[in-house]
C-alpha cells in the first residue's frame, strides 16, 4: 500500500471541512465535531483509496463516547492534571472532553487515518491541543499515562476478546480504565463496575437519530 502523502492529508482535510459541517453534539452543546450528513458523500473517500474500506466510525458522536464526555463534564476530576489516553478516539469526541475538562496531556490512538485527521480537525474547532497517533497499540505495553478512556470499543467479539486483556494490563500498570457503551453484546459486564448512565444520541445524532441509554463503567 502506497504511504499517505502530506498531500493526500490535505486533501482528506478539506473534503472533511467543505463536506462534513461542524455542529454542536446533541447533549454535549460545547463541543463541535465535524458531522457527515446525508449529502456528505463519504462514499467518495472510499472511491478514492479502495486500500481503506473501514466504514467512517469518526464522522458520527457514538453513544459510547457520548456518554463518556457527559460524565467526564460532570466528573472533571477523573482526568484533571492528568495524563490520558483515548484509544479508539474516531471523531476525538472523548479527547476534546478530556482537555476541556483539565487534562494536562491528551494522546489521540486509532487505526484508521481519516480519524485521526478527523480527530485533529475537530480538536482545532474546540480551541484544544491534542497529540494523535495512528495505529494499533493492544499488543503492546500500556502506555505511560494516568487514565484510559474506551467509548464504544466493544461493538464486535473478535476485537473485544483482543481489547479486553489490553485494558486488564493497563489497569494492573495502574491506569484508571473507564469504558463507555451503550450496552452492546459483546461488553464483558462481569470485569467492570457501572459508575454512571445518561441517555445520549447515538450514531450521529441528527435529526431523526436514536436515542440511547448509555453506560460508563470502571475496568474492575
Amino acid at each position: 500500500m502506497r504511504p499517505a502523502s502530506a498531500d493526500d492529508r490535505l486533501d482528506l482535510t478539506a473534503f472533511i471541512e467543505a463536506n462534513l459541517p461542524l455542529a454542536s453534539v446533541p447533549s454535549i452543546p460545547n463541543i463541535r465535531l465535524h458531522m457527515a450528513t446525508p449529502r456528505s458523500g463519504l462514499y467518495r473517500l472510499v472511491m478514492a483509496d479502495d486500500s481503506d474500506l473501514m466504514p467512517p466510525y469518526w464522522a458520527y458522536p457514538w453513544a459510547g463516547g457520548a456518554v463518556l464526555a457527559r460524565y467526564l463534564f460532570d466528573h472533571s476530576e477523573e482526568v484533571a492534571g492528568k495524563r490520558v489516553v483515548d484509544l479508539g478516539t474516531g471523531s476525538g469526541l472523548v479527547a476534546i472532553a478530556a482537555m476541556k475538562c483539565g487534562a494536562a496531556h491528551v494522546l489521540a490512538i486509532d487505526i484508521d487515518a481519516k480519524a485521526i485527521a478527523a480527530a485533529q480537525l475537530n480538536a482545532d474547532a474546540n480551541d484544544v491541543v491534542i497529540e494523535t497517533r495512528l495505529g494499533d497499540i493492544i499488543e503492546d505495553t500500556p502506555p505511560a499515562a494516568d487514565v484510559l478512556l474506551a467509548g464504544d470499543i466493544f461493538y464486535d467479539e473478535a476485537l473485544a476478546e483482543r481489547v479486553l486483556p489490553f485494558l486488564e494490563r493497563c489497569r494492573t500498570a495502574g491506569l484508571d480504565v473507564l469504558i463507555g457503551d451503550p450496552g452492546r453484546a459483546p461488553l464483558p459486564t462481569n470485569s467492570l463496575q457501572q459508575v454512571a448512565d445518561y441517555a445520549v444520541p447515538d450514531f450521529g445524532g441528527a435529526k431523526g437519530s436514536s436515542t440511547a441509554t448509555s453506560a460508563v463503567f470502571r475496568l474492575r
